[in-house]
């Protein structure tokens, strides 16, 4: 027989011409196939399914209902695949990919088996987190946040925000179906979605800064607060945040040519130079509250000064003092900054130094400090100054010396014989000057007395010379005796006497000559010695032609001074 409709059958047969009936036959089951459309379908609203995911796959028969079905399934790597209508994986993992396909059988029909539905998984997601136009909260504004899983659908977002780096994050708003927030608190923010039932989360989102800006005034000082600063110096500069007392602050600086500046409220250099020129500006951060940067503060370095120093009188009065002023002033060095304060630089200390070789300072046993700058000496020396100041000392370049002498004077007592002392002075001056006339008589003198004994000496000799050159007729001749020696001469004149016979004692020769020396003043320094001559009773024979009318002239010769003769 033939049958067309699935079931369990079975037979047995009958004796013929009795009624006995043969042993009941196997069952054979005939599975009647039905036209009935079978699907696989995935039971989730997103098309994309990560691992760690709830997923569950259902069987769907066409126009099946009404009727009990009884299910199999066609799974990778199952071993005993389930027989219900949904085929349930808690958690998907690499070995759940491939394919899946069912069928299903209500008594003896049996549905044809579904298209196969191929199971994909992807790695489990990462959130991502956006700041929309800012990061940066305005004072009283805020700024919008969106969270977003790529590529897939279903999630809703969960919200996290922390105060401080070290804090744990807490929990701002969960399952949030829209994806944007607005905040108006700084911090720092990250989100996540999730997913199902049990809810399956993606990882957590990066960590975005939210900077909630205050309205703290902040300003940048210097210390110490000198209205110059030199080269070599050390100096501060400081952050301030106005009303930021009871909160831990961080600090960011701008500075120029640094490379790492530094975190703290004071930007410290040890030793200034040209490089540290230039504009500094700071702010401050309490967890992720800021405030906005600071004016710009310039620093303008000068080169090293020099000291001035200046004294009220260079003479220490008897049994008085000098006071010394020592000062620093801007314009005495040499500025390289764009401009420098018109005013003395403050904060010094003054050092006063005595002569070349002491390096150690004055001190109250030397001098009388008065003030900063100002001390009252009242022993000579040299004196010099420096200024000094911070911690350690800056020193300026020492300033010029200043001489201080001593006024030297007489006592009362001293004064009273000053008279006297006047008049001894000049009795012993007219002495000497008197002494020293007569010593000029005595040596003029013994010149002439010289100069006369040389006269005589030329005298004899030139009456025994025949050609003398003297006449007897008072005639006057000039006669040269030292033609190489003209200056400085003496001229001489000689009256020439016959003794005769009263001098007994005397018989000189008839060609001598005795010299009578008259001096008479000269133009320049010229004496003149007149020389007579007088006649003979009787005359010799005279050789014919040698007769002379000017025997009796005065005879003037020219002679060496006294000096000379006398040497």
């Amino acid at each position: 027989m033939s049958i067309s409709k699935g079931g369990r059958y079975t037979c047995r047969g009958r004796v013929k011409g009795t009624n006995s009936l043969i042993t009941e036959s196997e069952p054979v089951t005939i599975q009647e196939t039905v036209t009935n459309r079978t699907e696989v379908t995935l039971q989730h609203s997103w098309s994309q399914i990560f691992t760690g995911e709830k997923i569950s796959l259902r069987c769907e028969i066409e126009g099946g209902e009404g009727k009990v079905w009884k299910y199999e399934w066609r799974a990778p790597n199952t071993i005993s695949p389930p027989t219900s209508r949904e085929y349930r994986i808690s958690r998907g993992s690499g070995s759940h990919r491939g394919a899946y396909s069912c069928r299903g059988s209500s008594d003896y029909l049996f549905t044809e088996w579904s298209d196969a539905f191929t199971l994909t998984l992807s790695g489990k997601p990462r959130a991502t987190l956006t700041a929309q136009t800012s990061k940066v909260i305005p004072a009283g504004g805020s700024v919008t946040l969106s969270c977003s899983v790529e590529g897939s659908a279903g999630w809703k977002f969960d919200w996290f925000r922390r105060d401080s780096v070290s804090s744990e994050a807490q929990l701002m708003r969960g399952n949030e179906a829209k994806r944007n927030i607005r905040v108006s608190q700084g911090g720092l923010y990250h989100c996540r979605g999730g997913r199902g039932d049990p809810a399956f989360f993606s990882e957590d989102s990066n960590e975005v800064t939210v900077e909630e800006t205050v309205s703290n005034r902040i300003t940048v000082t210097l210390h110490p607060s000198w209205s110059q600063i030199f080269t070599g110096e050390k100096i501060s500069l400081r952050c301030e945040i106005e009303g930021g007392e009871g909160k831990v602050w961080k600090y960011e600086w701008r500075t120029p040519n640094t490379i790492s500046p530094p975190t703290s409220r004071e930007y410290r250099i040890s030793r200034v130079s040209g490089s540290h020129r230039g504009a500094y500006s700071c702010r401050g951060s309490s967890d992720y509250l800021f405030t906005g940067w600071s004016d710009a503060f310039t620093l303008t370095v000068s080169d090293k000064p020099k000291a001035e120093l200046r004294a009220d009188n260079t003479a220490v009065p008897v049994g008085g003092s000098v006071t010394l002023i020592c000062s620093v002033n801007p314009s005495s060095s040499s500025s390289s900054s764009s401009s420098s304060s018109s005013s003395s630089s403050s904060g010094w200390k003054y050092y006063w130094y005595r002569d070349e070789k002491h390096s150690e300072p004055l001190t109250t046993q030397d001098a009388v400090f008065l003030s900063n700058g100002q001390i009252r000496v009242s022993q000579e020396g040299l004196y010099r100054c420096r200024g000094g100041r911070g911690d350690p000392v800056y020193y300026t370049e020492d300033s010029q010396s200043v001489r201080i002498n001593k006024t030297v004077t007489v006592s009362a007592a001293d004064s009273s014989s000053a008279p006297v002392r006047l008049i001894v002075g000049l009795v012993c001056g007219v002495s000497l000057l008197i002494i020293l006339l007569l010593l000029l008589y005595r040596c003029r003198q013994s010149k002439y007395s010289c100069f006369t004994r040389s006269i005589q000496s030329e005298s004899h000799s030139s009456s025994s010379t025949t050609n003398h050159g003297v006449n007897q007729d008072e005639t006057h001749e000039y006669d040269s005796l030292h033609p190489d020696e003209p200056q400085s001469v003496t001229y001489s004149l000689i009256d020439l006497k016959n003794p005769g016979k009263k001098r007994k004692h005397h018989k000189p020769e008839e060609s001598a000559a005795y010299a009578e020396v008259k001096m008479e003043a000269a133009e320049d320094s010229l004496m003149y010695a007149e020389v007579n001559r007088p006649k003979k009773k009787k005359a010799k024979k005279k050789k014919k032609g040698t007769s002379s009318p000017a025997a009796d002239a005065d005879v003037y010769s020219e002679v060496q001074s006294g000096s000379s003769l006398c040497q």
